[in-house]
Order: structure tokens, then sequence, then C-alpha cells
């Protein structure tokens, strides 16, 4: 039976892509059983992880929802872009589709809805871990187009330091404009 898990990173921070992952695991995988949320392991774990999927997955695809989509759809249906982008990339003839949260994506396949899914489910855990490195490094990315924002520190989310730079600098084209706190900090 082929399984697939699909998380996503992003849906609350100010500012760059919600980027989703699906992931179907190897039945042989010597780490089942490991897989956690990956808000739940440290930094390095994390990486660890990461790594060992990518060469022992049977199968992954990640994809995003940019900063415009997010704002042109809302977040809810660019996550579910994303995540049906992630899914159909595979190719795979899927016999279901476990997706962390409580909506599915319009999929061709049986799909199911699993609230804290991250933590109950490897393939979900291993698609939350593959989507948050992924993100991650594309913050760092854009805390090198951007540094007065500091988004490798944050990456994105709203805080404290964040609006700060908001409200000296106003906003950049990588943030979510539809977003309240961002609207409110948009030089005119």
């Amino acid at each position: 039976m082929l399984v697939c898990g699909v998380d996503e990173v992003g849906r609350g921070p100010l500012a760059g892509p919600v980027v989703c992952a699906a992931v179907v695991l190897a039945e042989d995988d010597p780490m089942l059983g490991q897989y956690r949320d990956s808000k739940k392991v440290s930094e390095k774990k994390r990486l660890r992880m990461y790594h060992h999927l990518r060469q022992h997955a049977k199968a992954y695809k990640i994809a995003s929802a940019s900063v415009q989509e997010i704002d042109q759809l809302n977040i809810l249906e660019a996550t579910m872009l994303a995540m049906r982008r992630a899914v159909l990339a595979l190719n795979l003839p899927l016999d279901e589709v476990l997706i962390d949260g409580n909506r599915c994506p319009s999929l061709p396949y049986a799909s199911r809805s699993i609230i804290g899914g991250d933590d109950l489910e490897q393939s979900i855990a291993a698609a939350s871990i593959i989507a948050k490195v992924v993100r991650d490094r594309y913050m760092h990315y854009l805390d090198s187009l951007y540094p007065q924002y500091a988004f490798a520190r944050h990456k994105g989310y709203g805080t404290v330091q964040h609006l700060a730079a908001l409200k000296q600098w106003g906003s950049c084209p990588v943030h979510r404009q539809s977003f309240k706190p961002v609207r409110r900090y948009t030089l005119k």
C-alpha cells in the first residue's frame, strides 16, 4: 500500500512562502518510529533526519505557494494549493494521502486529514521535517537579500524584532501584504 504524508510549514509568518512536502516512506527505513513534528526536534537532529529522508524515502516532493498567491487566495487556499502541488508532483499511484490538519486539498486519491498528524503518523512527521528545513533555508536566503529584517533569526514570524523592522523599514516584496501586521507598517 502506497501511503503519502503531507505537511506544511509557514502558515503563520508575515513573510515568505508556505512550503509543503509530500513523503512516501520506505518500509525498511531504519529511522521509522523516530520521526517527530519538526517543531519538537532540535535543529541538529532535524537536519540529520532531513538528509536521511532525502536518501531513504521511497519518494518525496516539495512545493510552495508564493507570497503573491497567499495574498491573492488567502493563506488557507494557498496552503491547499501547495499541498496539491506536492502530492501531484510525486506522480505515483497513491492508495492514501494523510494530511496534517483538519482539511484536505482536492486530490485524485483517497485523503484523510489528521489533527496533530505530525505527532501521530510517521509519513506526516517526515513531511514536516523536510518542509521545515527547506523553508528555513529559503528564509536564510531571503535574509541575504533583505538583511534589515533578520529573516534568518525569526523565519518571517511576527516577533518583536520583526515588527520593529517593519515599523522602521516598511514592508518588502516578500512580505504578505494581506496580513494585518504587514499592512499596519507598510509605507505609503
